[in-house]
Formats: C-alpha cells, structure tokens, sequence
C-alpha cells in the first residue's frame, strides 16, 4: 500500500499506459480521478478498479481545455477531499512531414501534449499546496531527449514537457511539491499496436534497445508508482527514461 491514503489524477487512463497506472495505483491505496475522451473505455476501467476493492470516478476530459480541467479538479476535491499526485499521461502523436506540417496540426500536437500540462498544474498546485505537497509526474519521451526523424511537433512537444517539468520542480519545491518528467522508449500501448503488428518493424525498434524487447505499460506504471509516492522523496527536477536503455547508447 505505497499509496495508501493519496488521492491522485491520471489523464489518458481509458487504455495504454494511463490504464495501467490507474490499476497500479489504486491497488497500492491511492483513491483515482481518472481522465480520458475515450469515456466508454474509461468507465471500463472504473469498474475494475471498484470491482478489486479500489476507489475510482472517472471523467470524460480534453486535456487541452481550462474548463474541463476545473471541471475534473474540483469534482476529485468534493469527492476525496485533496490531491496528491497528478500524472499527466495523455498525449498525441504526430509524424507528419515538416515541410507538410499545418499550423493547425502543430498548435493541435502543441495543445494536447504541452498546453494540458500547464492547465493541469495550474489548476492542481493549489490544492498540492493546501495539501502540504505533491508529486506531479509528467509523461514525456525518449523523443523529449534526443531527436527524431519525421516528428518535429511530437519531439518539440515533449522537449518542451521536460523542460516545463524542470522549471515546475524549481518554484514549487518550497512547498514540498516535487515534479519529474518519465520519458517512456517502445511500448506496446493501443497507439503502437498498429506498427508493431508489422515483424519487420517490431523487429527494428526492438533491435535499437540494449534490453532487445519492447515495453510494457506496466513497466512504465512501475516508474511512475516510485516517483509518486513517499520512496522518491528526495528526487525532483529529473527525467526518468525508461527504455530498454535505448537513450544509453
């Protein structure tokens, strides 16, 4: 029960990493509001974690609009009393040619994956403060550390997720409130599946890695559990890869 007794939200948890998260967390204690547009899905996960004993509520939310975001923090303030830990977990892709790239499909990547961030600390830091403190773990990339070909809005966003996470862990560690970025590598979630179906890719990217396997999204969540909870006490201001050790080489 690593969590036992903190209230946290997790946006992106109708499937992939954020599913997993929420299962994980809420079996070490905590009490989730977990997010996502996909709210069929979502609910799915709501009543497995209430089905194994767990606390959970679950809201329809994009993550790139302020209402919604106050929407989700004051319903998870009236119904568990605080906030904790907020993992932001939801996120886009976008591989689409620089020279094709549109304003619109740019500040799209821009809104959801960086934007959301801002919205979803600005509006839970009060709270993390009245609190007494927090852990905000901001899901970013191996994409965030190094450069990838062919998806400069998606590496500029997450760049800009670990560098936001950096300058959220310096102001607000006066109030006891840490923030890390994780920078998942190849996992195997519902917006990969497509690509790794195909042998000859899932054979490439598992080639890239030191450990030759793609991830799981348990292996991300375990990630995540550490630095939310109490163990991680002293960590803040750091990116957490995990990869198979693609971005030791």
């Amino acid at each position: 029960m690593r969590l036992s007794d903190k209230v946290a939200i997790i946006t992106g948890a109708a499937g992939g990493m954020g599913k997993a998260d929420a299962l994980l967390f809420a079996k070490e204690g905590a009490k989730v509001a977990i997010t996502d547009l996909q709210d069929d899905k979502l609910q799915e996960v709501v009543r497995e974690i209430s089905e194994n004993g767990g606390e959970a509520i679950g809201f329809k939310h994009n993550v790139a609009s302020e209402e919604d975001w106050i929407h989700v923090v004051n319903e998870t303030v009236a119904k568990f009393g605080r906030i904790d830990i907020l993992v932001n977990n939801a996120g886009v892709s976008n591989a689409t040619p620089f020279l094709d790239l549109t304003v619109e499909g740019w500040e799209k990547t821009m809104s959801i994956n960086v934007t959301s961030i801002f919205l979803g600390q600005k509006h839970v830091i009060p709270h993390m403060i009245k609190a007494g403190g927090g852990s905000i773990i901001n899901i970013s990339s191996i994409a965030g550390l190094t450069g990838g070909s062919g998806s400069g809005p998606y590496t500029a966003s997450k760049g800009a997720v670990r560098m936001l996470t950096k300058a959220t862990a310096v102001d607000f560690a006066q109030y006891n409130i840490r923030a890390n970025s994780v920078h998942p590598g190849f996992i195997e979630t519902p917006m990969t599946i497509d690509m790794f179906n195909d042998e000859n890719m899932r054979q490439w990217f598992q080639s890239q890695c030191p450990l030759p396997r793609l991830g799981k999204p348990e292996d991300i969540a375990n990630g995540v559990l550490f630095l939310a909870s109490d163990e991680s006490s002293y960590i803040t201001g750091i990116e957490l890869p995990i990869d198979g050790g693609y971005y030791a080489k």
